[in-house]
């Protein structure tokens, strides 16, 4: 892959059909810090959507 490439996606992923193992677990790819970022953002918004410090 060319230096200025960043791989992502938001997974799960399907290796082999999506992305090649080697790929996803280049040192080009951001997918784990996407997975992780993720998470903690849907857990924000569905503890303001259940109220926050309101419920």
């Amino acid at each position: 892959l060319p230096k200025d490439i960043i791989v992502m996606h938001p997974g799960p992923i399907n290796r082999g059909i999506e992305l090649a193992s080697n790929v996803a677990d280049g040192e080009r790819s951001v997918i784990l810090d996407q997975v992780t970022n993720g998470v903690a953002v849907r857990m924000a918004v569905l503890y303001m959507l259940g109220g926050g410090d309101n419920a």
